[in-house]
């Protein structure tokens, strides 16, 4: 016990160390998610205020500093506390015989760094997609989501709105493809992680981007308006326009759904308005759930 008890402290304190030391600028700039996620943030909100899409739309828009308190919640507070539980399940499987190789199908080691990042990000990319899927898909995992769909104005930090629980359904389906890749080295997958909130910033952002005949590769805010959509077409309740970074998965699994591109189509879904208004209250969201709500949102 004494070994799972000091791993868990020392990943704890290690995450800890390593914010402190990114807020202090001691860490290599690529990995720096602190100050990284601030310029980036400050950088699409200037975009949203100099090409505003919906022009109606306030500056400080419904939510904004609501939204702006989940960036540092989702990817430091809660990434630091549950830093220790997943170096656990690292010990746990090394103890059971279960070594971190153990599901490497493509090793990585030889190739080319751009040719290993563009494999990790598009696995990455469609294991996102899927698990975006399945929590429209289960009623228990949308109940979760739904605070990331209560948005009501899209800008930016709404891109960081979601339940804590969404880390728990990512985060081991994504350790799954890191495992599957051998070879690849942590600072690669900065990189890969950073650019991808790159776009998740502008996909929920107030600007109008298609990125023209890309469109069909990577999603865009037009695109992912039409996911946070009220009212969904007929014959797709679960949802439609899955895509994280990439547009391509909706398109090939017939998932892609572009009406037309006014931006002024209502946002959220029905019973929105009894989704808690204030953090604490979204913290706790979707753990009273009831047996009539079992059934998959068709």
């Amino acid at each position: 016990m004494e070994k799972y008890f000091n791993a868990f402290l020392d990943s704890l304190m290690g995450t800890l160390n390593w914010t402190w030391k990114s807020i202090l600028f001691d860490v290599p700039w690529y990995t720096n998610y602190f100050w990284g996620i601030i310029v980036l943030s400050v950088l699409v909100w200037i975009l949203e205020i100099s090409f505003p899409w919906r022009k109606n739309q306030a500056v400080f828009r419904k939510d904004f500093w609501l939204d702006a308190f989940y960036i540092f919640f989702n990817f430091f507070l809660f990434v630091i506390a549950i830093s220790g539980f997943y170096k656990l399940l690292e010990l746990m499987f090394l103890d059971i015989g279960i070594p971190s190789d153990t599901l490497t199908l493509i090793n990585l080691q030889e190739w080319p760094p751009f040719l290993q990042l563009l494999v990790f990000f598009v696995l990455l990319d469609f294991v996102q997609w899927f698990t975006h899927m399945l929590l429209h898909r289960y009623a228990f995992l949308w109940e979760f989501h739904k605070v990331h769909h209560s948005v009501k104005e899209m800008g930016f930090a709404a891109h960081m709105r979601y339940h804590w629980m969404e880390n728990l359904f990512y985060k081991p389906l994504k350790t799954f493809a890191v495992m599957v890749l051998g070879g690849f080295e942590p600072e690669q997958a900065y990189i890969v992680h950073f650019f991808a909130i790159a776009i998740g910033h502008l996909n929920h952002s107030n600007i109008k981007l298609t990125w023209g005949p890309l469109k069909y590769i990577f999603n865009n805010p037009v695109m992912h308006l039409y996911h946070h959509a009220y009212e969904l077409p007929e014959g797709k309740k679960n949802g439609v326009n899955y895509g994280i970074s990439l547009s391509l998965w909706d398109y090939i699994f017939k998932t892609d759904y572009i009406p037309e591109d006014s931006g002024l189509v209502p946002l959220g879904y029905e019973g929105d308005d009894e989704m808690p208004t204030g953090f604490f209250g979204q913290l706790f969201h979707g753990f009273r759930y009831k047996k009539k709500n079992k059934k998959p949102l068709v």
